[in-house]
Order: structure tokens, then sequence, then C-alpha cells
């Protein structure tokens, strides 16, 4: 992959890069479409990353169909699937790692402590086999995409990172590769999720200014679902993924969400730019 990039790079090709952990959905597709937009070499990569599962977590379940992927892959005209082992990106004796500190504490950092240290450092490793000029990342894993920024701007890769819209199911699901674990009735209260997202859209965009509010009137939804465990709602500056105090005109916003739904823990989110 590294002297396909290099010889790709030499012959001034922009090479774009979307990272994936396989089983894709219209999600992951629309990145593809992005990259296929902005670039003249898409790399797709597909790698179940073990460093971004803690031990309790669904690793050894996540959903793997590598031929159904290539098919997918190969319907958008790819130019390179990249489908490294894990002994090749982790090889024996492996210790090296990379964590951004702030923005990985909370939120999700909070529930899935080990997490972003294992995302960071998986896609530093594939920044650098794939040497792409854009990498392009789902906004639904908003924290995420911050958190890539963040170490992009503070380790000076030359990389653009290229966030782009949620994709849902025609319900308003978000769609995610771990929705295939709810049930019909599952599924069905997962909805509440995106109801109590669309509703603080609605407040802000009525000149509710208390984030607090918001948040309050969201638990007050999701409540009713009583079979729903929210882990957190909350309120974050789009630039810097830092929350809220006050909602001010003229900036942008991460609505967020994130609840175990039965035994599926699901998260999403709303973008909001305050414009009266």
């Amino acid at each position: 992959m590294q002297s396909v990039s290099r010889q790709l790079s030499c012959s001034g090709k922009k090479i774009g890069l979307v990272p994936t952990m396989g089983y894709l959905h219209e999600g992951h597709l629309s990145l593809i479409k992005k990259s296929k937009e902005l670039c003249d070499i898409t790399v797709v990569s597909i790698f179940v990353n073990p460093t971004q599962f803690a031990p309790t977590e669904d690793y050894e379940k996540y959903p793997r169909e590598i031929e159904r992927d290539n098919s997918l892959i190969k319907e958008y005209d790819v130019d390179y699937i990249f489908v490294p082992s894990a002994d090749e990106i982790y090889s024996p004796g492996y210790q090296s790692y990379v964590y951004v500190n702030e923005i990985s504490k909370k939120f999700e950092g909070e529930f899935r402590p080990t997490h972003f240290k294992g995302v960071t450092t998986i896609v530093s490793i594939l920044f650098n086999c794939v040497k792409p000029d854009m990498a392009f990342f789902g906004q639904k894993d908003a924290q995420q995409s911050a958190v890539i920024k963040q170490m992009v701007t503070d380790l000076k890769y030359d990389i653009e990172i290229v966030v782009c819209p949620i994709v849902r199911e025609s319900d308003g699901l978000a769609m995610s590769s771990r929705n295939i674990y709810l049930s019909s009735d599952e599924r069905t209260k997962a909805l509440t999720l995106h109801k109590s997202l669309l509703y603080a859209r609605k407040l802000i965009e009525g000149r509710e200014m208390d984030p607090q509010k918001v948040i309050g009137n969201m638990k007050m939804i999701i409540g009713e679902e009583k079979s729903i465990k929210l882990d957190y709602v909350g309120i974050v500056n789009a630039y810097g993924f830092r929350e809220a105090d006050l909602i001010e005109e003229g900036n942008e916003y991460y609505i967020l969400v994130a609840a175990k739904v039965g035994n599926t823990r699901l998260i999403d989110n709303e973008l909001v730019r305050v414009q009266f």
C-alpha cells in the first residue's frame, strides 16, 4: 500500500482515503462518493480495529462480510481496497499509541475510556500506509471526527479531513453497522433518540439559548421510553467540541446523544447553525 501510494503521489494524483470497519451501508457509500468527486484516486480501507474495543465490547461479534463489502465497493469503481490483517497492523511487540488528550476525555471518552486511543492510533497508521491527501469521515461519529481533526492539527499531517452528513434510514434512524443487532421493537424505540434531537433543533430555532433547558427537554422525551438507558446528552461548539454554556447566534453546535437500546449502544447527533 505504501509503495502504491508513493507512486500515485509522484505521478501527481490526489488520493482520498475512506477508512471503514466494513459491513458497509449507505453512510459509508456516501463517503466513497464524496472521495470520488474530490480525488483522483479513492482507497477504501476495511479493518475491524481491536484496540478501540474494550474487553466488554463487541469486537468478536462485530459484523464482518468482506465479500459483500468488496461487491459494494466495486460498484462504485473504487481504485483500491486495503484490507490489512491485525498482525500486519499490530505486529508482535507493538507498543506505540496516539492519544488526543482533552477531547478524548468527555462524552464517549467517559463511557469508553480506551476507545479514542485506539481510533487515533489506527487512523494514524492508516494515514502512514495510504498517504492520503484527503480523508473522509461521517458526521454520525462527530466526536471521533473532532478528535481526528485535533490529531491532524497537532501532529502536522498534511491531510484535509472531510466530514460528510449523516445518512439516515427512511424512518430517521442513523445508519450504523450495529443497527442489525436491534429487534423490530427495539428499532422502533430507538427512533426516540432522533425525535429528541429534532425537538432540540426546534427549540434552538425558536430562540431557546440555554443549552441546559434544551438538554432537559431531550432527557424528558427519552425518559418516556423506559427501556432506553441514556448515557449522555450534550451540546458542544462544532469547532473545538467544547460544551456550550450559552447558545449564540452565528455559531454551529452539535447536539449529541448516546444510549443503549436493549443491548445495542447507539449514538446520534444533529448539527445546528444558529441563524435567526
